[in-house]
């Protein structure tokens, strides 16, 4: 795994879970939520380095 890609897990872990904590997010539509999160973080990232 990239170190990108290593970060992007990280923060998309962060904010999936805080959206969970404050109720904006069930467990029912995790999966979905996850992929969203995480490819906005992910091409974010790569954005900012090209």
């Amino acid at each position: 795994m990239k170190k990108e890609d290593e970060v992007a897990v990280k923060v998309a872990k962060e904010i999936v879970i805080k959206f969970i904590e404050v109720g904006r997010l069930s467990l029912n539509s995790f999966n979905e939520a996850w992929k969203q999160v995480f490819e906005t973080v992910r091409e974010s990232i790569t954005d900012d380095k090209a």
